[in-house]
C-alpha cells in the first residue's frame, strides 16, 4: 500500500523515547468559555462536539482559501492529505491556530498556558476510498506527559454519509492500547490499527456542521470510513498541549505559544509566516 497520503513520523524513534502516556483529566475548575458540564463531559468521554468557532460566511472563505491550496498542492505533486504542518508555511493556517476563539475553548481545558504545534489538513475526496483505521494521536506523536489534544475544525459539513470522524467513547482511560501494523487491504490512510475497539465504549459519529469544532483528547481511539458518497469530507486538524510537554524529533521547533508563557522554553514559538 502506498503510504504517503500523510506524514507519518518514526515510529521506532517514538517507542524509544520514556513516554507518561496516562490520561491527564482536564482541572479547569472556572472555564470561561465552555460550560463546566462540558469540562465533565470531556473528562469522561474524551471529546466534545458541536462547539461554533466560524459563521457560514467565515467558514466559506476558508473553504474557498483550501480549494486553492489543494490545488496548487496537487499541481506541485502533494494530494489531499499532504497538507501538513501548514501554519509554519501559510500564514492563513498559523490564523486559524492562534484565532483567538479556537484557543480560549482549548485553554478551558488544557490551562492558561497552550502550545499550538499541529495544522495537517484531512481531506476526503468523494469515492477515494480512503479509510482512517481506530487509533490513538497519541501512538503517533513524540510527546510527553499525554497532555495534548485535536482540534478538528470542519471545513465542509461531516455527516456518517461523506465519512464523518467517529469516537470510542470513554476510551482515553484505558491509556495507551496496543495497535499493529495496518495492511494494505485497509485501505488506511496512516499506518496503525487498533483492533476491536468498539470493546473500549460506545462508538459515536462526529458530525459536524461546516464552521463547528469538536475537540478530543490525544488518547481517545477514534477512526472514520472511506467517503464512498459524492460529497467531499475536507477537515483542518489543529494540534495542542501545555508547554510542559517535552516533544522529541525536533518537534518543538513547531510549537507556538498561542497563550500565556512557555516558561519552560521547550518550544521555539516560530512567527507568523508571510506566504498566504
Amino acid at each position: 500500500m502506498d503510504r504517503n497520503f500523510a506524514p507519518i513520523p518514526d515510529a521506532d524513534a517514538i517507542k524509544s523515547m520514556d513516554r507518561d502516556l496516562r490520561f491527564y483529566p482536564s482541572e479547569t475548575v472556572d472555564p470561561k468559555v465552555l460550560t463546566p458540564s462540558q469540562i465533565e463531559q470531556f473528562n469522561r468521554d474524551g471529546f466534545l462536539q458541536h462547539l461554533r468557532v466560524y459563521d457560514a460566511e467565515a467558514i466559506s472563505n476558508i473553504r474557498h482559501y483550501f480549494d486553492g491550496l489543494l490545488e496548487r498542492v496537487v499541481a506541485s505533486g502533494g494530494n489531499s492529505y499532504s497538507i501538513s504542518t501548514a501554519h509554519l508555511r501559510y500564514g492563513r493556517v498559523y490564523d486559524m491556530l492562534t484565532n483567538p476563539d479556537m484557543v480560549a475553548l482549548v485553554r478551558d481545558i488544557l490551562g492558561p498556558d497552550v502550545i499550538g504545534w499541529g495544522s495537517h489538513f484531512f481531506c476526503k475526496m468523494p469515492g477515494d476510498g480512503q479509510a482512517v483505521a481506530w487509533h490513538q494521536d497519541a501512538s503517533y506523536w513524540p510527546l510527553t506527559p499525554s497532555k495534548a489534544v485535536t482540534v478538528w475544525l470542519a471545513i465542509d459539513v461531516a455527516d456518517v454519509d461523506n465519512a464523518c470522524m467517529k469516537f470510542v467513547s470513554g476510551s482515553q482511560h484505558f491509556g495507551h492500547l496496543t495497535y499493529r501494523t495496518s495492511v494494505a487491504s485497509e485501505q488506511n490512510v496512516l499506518n496503525q490499527t487498533v483492533d476491536d475497539a468498539e470493546q473500549y465504549g460506545p462508538v459515536v459519529f462526529n458530525e459536524l456542521d461546516a464552521g463547528e469544532i469538536s475537540i478530543h483528547s490525544d488518547l481517545l481511539l477514534h477512526g472514520s470510513e472511506a467517503n464512498d458518497s459524492t460529497r467531499r469530507r475536507c477537515a483542518l486538524t489543529l494540534r495542542y498541549c501545555t508547554p510542559d510537554v517535552q516533544a522529541g524529533n525536533d518537534w518543538h521547533a513547531k510549537g507556538v505559544v498561542v497563550s500565556g508563557h512557555d516558561s519552560s522554553g521547550n518550544w521555539a514559538n516560530p512567527p507568523r509566516p508571510t506566504e498566504d
